[in-house]
This record gives structure tokens, C-alpha cells and sequence, in this order.
């Protein structure tokens, strides 16, 4: 099941455990946050909001505050001597979708534990063959070529050749 939501003047597309990125909302973090416009409710039977799906609601869990990148407004008017920088950081929060609840329900007031994973156990199969030695590689030698001297050229006088 997904849900789209607006919030901030921005519209998202989420499901259950999403992590998305929004315009700072009220609320600390572990703290559940509400979004009360829902447009779309889809699944097995989809409901398209006029301009809202009655009833829907979406929860969230804020898991932090962040700033975004800077964001740098310089403005310079040539040959007048007059610049202007104006730096900015936009704050966001970070929020991990928990429900998608329709019908008027309400949303938990705290979050359910997340699931910690259990680590992959390796395979003996896997194991063996990083604990095996490797045979050291050996490069044959080469035998050595006998130095063939070239003869060396016959010097003539002048140093020009003679047609």
C-alpha cells in the first residue's frame, strides 16, 4: 500500500518504512508527526482524493533535523562598485513512515521497535577456501641469451661513402 502526501507545498510518494527527506515539520526527534493531506491512497482498491482522501492519514516518526547544502545569492551591478553575498542552508527533517491509515484511525503515539537484523551466517563452504594457503606463485627464470656481439662497422676514411 502507498500513499501521496503533501506537505511543505511539495507532494510525496511513500509506503511503510519509506525515509524521506522534508521541509522541517513540529516535533522532536522519536516523536510521531501526522500528514492530514493525503491525495492518493493506493493497493488493491485505489482512492483518488478531491482534493483530499477523506479519512487518511498518514504517521511518521522524526528521526532528525538537518540542514541542506548552502546555497550562495551572489548579485554584482557592474561598474557601480556594488555586490551583494547572501548565503543560505534550507532545513529539513527526516522522517520515516511508520502507517498509512484510512477509515479515521488514529495513529500510535510511539513507534513500534524496528526489527534488528541478524547477521548472515558464513557458509563452511564459504569459509574454507579463504583459510586455505595459496601456493606462492614462481616465475621461471629465463636463461640467460648469450651476448652476440655485433661486429663492429669497418671505419672508412672521410666518412663518406664512395659511390
Amino acid at each position: 500500500m502507498f500513499a501521496v502526501i503533501k506537505t511543505g507545498g511539495k507532494q510525496y510518494r511513500v509506503a511503510a518504512e519509506d525515509v524521506i527527506r522534508v521541509d522541517k515539520v513540529n516535533g522532536q526527534p522519536g516523536e510521531i508527526v501526522e500528514f492530514g493531506e493525503v491525495l492518493v491512497v493506493g493497493g488493491d482498491a485505489p482512492q483518488l482524493g478531491t482534493p483530499t482522501v477523506a479519512g487518511a492519514t498518514v504517521a511518521g516518526e522524526v528521526l532528525q533535523h538537518t540542514r541542506g547544502d548552502k546555497v550562495i545569492a551572489f548579485k554584482k551591478r557592474r561598474r557601480k562598485n556594488s555586490r551583494r553575498k547572501r548565503g543560505y542552508r534550507h532545513e529539513f527533517s527526516v522522517v520515516r513512515i511508520t502507517e498509512i491509515l484510512t477509515g479515521g484511525a488514529k495513529p500510535s503515539k510511539t513507534a513500534a521497535p524496528r526489527p534488528k537484523r541478524e547477521p548472515k551466517p558464513k557458509a563452511e563452504a564459504e569459509v574454507a577456501p579463504a583459510t586455505e594457503a595459496r601456493p606462492a606463485k614462481t616465475r621461471a627464470k629465463k636463461p640467460a641469451k648469450a651476448a652476440a656481439k655485433k661486429p663492429a662497422k669497418a671505419a672508412t676514411k672521410g666518412g663518406s661513402k664512395k659511390k
